[in-house]
């Protein structure tokens, strides 16, 4: 088979190849035999029709068969032989065929780049202190307290701010008269994002009390349903719970389970506060390094892999904004940010892949079922399950491949010189 490799750009190839008459001319045959075993035309029983018969009348269909038989296999076996390293799958394009002759055809596909390191060792970077205020480890026994709350029934009184009330509501569209489906819901009195009406209606009612207000919504709610209809509604407060805390002293810590007295709780706050600052400071590095090294590189990046990297930052970024009618304007900034943000991703994924090469960095199985008994952990599910989704899903070199760029991230910062 003969063939010819054209680059295009950094990353871009083009390929040509002639897959020889005989082989063509063999496959072109077994084909026509398939087309006549299974056709069925008036006259003939079914693979004795003659062969001119069966070109006639299916030749576009054999022809067909004939390239996705033949071009597919030859297109992988070349470029296995070639070595390339190939970033997406390639597009096989303008064939040229005619019986008897040779099939030729092209196909384009991008490779990854090559390019050189600079110098990775050494790189100085500032020391960042990490400390923890008083302030810091209050806030985390606030929260602590808030979760420890408990909700207790209120007796003889009515709904106050912050109660959480049990509901049941009815609504009416005033321009239809239709009903809407009658929901049980629980609401947090006087929060912010009830609707105004609802909250001061609902401040003072006791248990089995009901009353009566009407919303007329904008035409942009957020609720599409009721997006710029007047909805009468009919609530009856079935039960209140208001929210009791806890006070933080020794008791509170004892409670937790795992401490003797408050004193011994902020100790193990303080500790778990470092830790995390400690563990942003060391990602803070880390990043400066990479980016010190990248920004030292030029090379191209195979055009396929930025559209996938930059639709999967389009998600994150569209996933973490409030769900809202974005303007075309708005659409096409968050596209060119996610597509600069694909472009350093990649440039960084690729440096740290050629270093941890360079340093002949590996994963062994045994540092793969600790990130997976982590991942257990962290999701309360045993290690079982996690090993079994990571193998139903195939994701187990994805696995290893992160591990990879930690472990040479922290041959970096290792190696780093912090001033």
């Amino acid at each position: 088979m003969k063939s010819n490799v054209k680059k295009l750009s950094e990353c871009k190839r083009e390929i040509e190849l002639e897959i020889p008459e005989n082989e063509v001319t063999e496959e072109f045959e077994k084909i026509i035999v398939q087309y006549s075993t299974r056709s069925k035309i008036r006259g003939f029983r079914p693979g004795k029709a003659p062969k001119e018969i069966i070109k006639r009348m299916y030749y576009s269909e054999i022809k067909e068969s004939l390239i996705n038989s033949l071009a597919p296999k030859a297109l992988n076996n070349e470029l296995k032989a070639l070595n390339l390293s190939l970033a997406g799958m390639p597009i096989i394009n303008d064939f040229s065929f005619k019986e008897g002759h040779p099939l030729r055809f092209k196909a384009q596909f991008e490779v990854w780049p090559e390019f050189g390191l600079p110098e990775y060792k050494n790189i100085k970077v500032k020391k960042k202190i990490t400390s923890v205020s008083e302030k810091e480890v209050n806030e985390s026994l606030e929260e602590l307290r808030l979760k420890s709350a408990q909700y207790i029934p209120v007796e003889g009184r009515g709904v106050a701010e912050e109660d959480y009330v049990v509901a049941e509501i009815k609504g009416k569209d005033t321009k239809t008269k239709k009903h809407l489906p009658t929901e049980k819901v629980v609401i947090l009195a006087g929060h912010i994002e009830n609707e105004k009406i609802l909250n001061e209606s609902l401040i003072g009612l006791k248990e089995n009390e009901e009353t009566n207000f009407t919303i007329h919504y904008g035409k942009d709610h957020q609720n599409k349903k009721l997006a710029g209809k007047k909805i009468e509604y009919n609530l009856k407060v079935i039960s209140i719970k208001e929210k009791s805390l806890p006070e933080i002293n020794d008791d509170f810590a004892k409670d937790l389970g795992e401490f003797e007295s408050l004193k011994e709780l902020k100790t193990k706050i303080n500790k778990d506060l470092i830790s995390s600052k400690e563990s942003i400071v060391k990602r803070e590095i880390a990043e400066e390094i990479v980016e010190n090294i990248s920004e030292k590189l030029s090379f191209e990046l195979p055009e396929i892999i930025i559209q996938q990297e930059q639709l999967s930052v389009l998600r994150q970024f569209l996933s973490s904004q409030p769900q809202q009618s974005l303007k075309k304007e708005d659409i096409e900034n968050l596209k060119s940010e996610a597509k600069k943000k694909a472009e350093k991703n990649l440039k960084n994924h690729l440096v740290l892949r050629k270093i941890s090469e360079n340093e002949n960095l590996k994963v062994s199985e045994e540092e793969i079922t600790e990130e997976l008994r982590a991942i257990a952990e962290t999701n309360n599910v045993s290690l079982a399950q996690v090993i079994d989704s990571i193998n139903k899903e195939g994701k187990k070199e994805e696995l290893r491949d992160n591990i990879l760029i930690k472990k040479t991230v922290d041959f970096l910062v290792e190696c780093a010189i912090i001033e």
